[in-house]
């Protein structure tokens, strides 16, 4: 099952750093806007203490964990919704993922430019918000035109449908994402056909400095404006992440006993990107294989046994 985190951020928020660090891919990841104009997609195991339990005591040929996918999305800029900086193309790629770890910058270095010229978290993020919600505005307004006219004719599906677009954008004008609206289940196909990027679930990466974690005003903005989106918040320190991903595992549990930490950072966001997806994991084993299978939450035991 292909389930696809899409990282999103302005340039120079360290997003490639994370996306290198995450897959070991080695993509270039310099100090300008447009490096990475298509996404690269990234298949990355799911840690789970479970797995290494369970073969622990079957001890199988092999193990294989859940996966996910990370699709590195080049950054986006201000005026995206109109074709700015490629913007469409980015846009059309956010399309194609099913939830969102938007990547802010919170940290300090003069020699990283920032394209605004200072780092304010709760301006990138209002940025990339609003440009999300200008396309899927644009989207609403082009699905409306299509079936107001069967709806004044009587059209009782295009009436509902047209309920629910106008819901979608009365809420987008507002400023709130699509995933604010609630809608019934006879309601919600209507607007999963628009594959609107503002329904996405989302999830802030806070890029922290190695020293960023405690008593950061960025990175507290960044959790204030999460908490009043109900979003989750998963500090990183994009530059630690990177070193620790070049290291062997030896080298590696000897710079996270050094930095005082139990494990990456990365292991936080795969995790938190898996809870996003709305993801869960049953086991299988035997002497020959030990296997984490990914599931949707709810899904029943036929549905998993496929």
């Amino acid at each position: 099952m292909g389930f696809r985190c899409g990282i999103v951020g302005l340039p120079n928020v360290g997003k490639s750093t994370l996306f290198n660090a995450l897959t070991r891919a080695g993509i270039q990841a310099e100090n300008y806007p447009f490096c990475t104009i298509d996404p690269n997609v990234g298949v990355v195991p799911v840690p789970d203490p479970r797995l290494e339990r369970i073969a622990g005591i079957v001890r199988p040929e092999k193990v294989v964990p859940a996966v996910m996918e990370f699709v590195d999305i080049a950054g986006l800029v201000e005026g995206a919704s109109k074709g700015e900086g490629l913007g469409n193309r980015f846009l059309a790629h956010i399309r194609e993922v099913d939830a969102i770890a938007h990547v802010v910058r919170c940290f300090e270095d003069p020699n990283v430019v920032h394209v605004a010229g200072r780092v304010d978290p709760a301006r990138d993020i209002e940025v990339i918000a609003t440009e999300l919600a200008l396309a899927d505005l644009e989207t609403v307004e082009r699905a409306i035109a299509r079936v107001e006219k069967q709806a004044r004719s009587g059209d009782k599906a295009a009436k509902a449908r047209l309920a629910v677009y106008e819901r979608l954008r009365a809420a987008l004008d507002a400023g709130r994402p699509a995933r604010t609206v609630e809608l019934s289940e006879e309601e919600r196909p209507a607007a999963r056909e628009l594959h609107l990027l503002t329904a996405k679930p989302v999830l802030y990466v806070a890029n922290v400095a190695e020293d960023g974690f405690e008593g950061n005003p960025h990175l507290e903005t960044v959790r204030r404006i999460a908490a009043g989106e109900g979003a989750e918040v998963v500090p990183v320190c994009a530059a630690v992440e990177a070193e620790l991903a070049d290291l062997t595992d030896a080298e590696r549990a000897e710079l996270l006993r050094e930095l005082g930490l139990e494990e990456p950072g990365l292991h936080r966001l795969i995790r938190a990107g898996y809870r996003l997806l709305g993801l869960r994991t049953f086991f299988t084993a035997g002497p020959k294989e030990v296997r984490a299978w990914t599931i949707r939450a709810g899904a029943t035991a036929p549905e998993a046994a496929g």
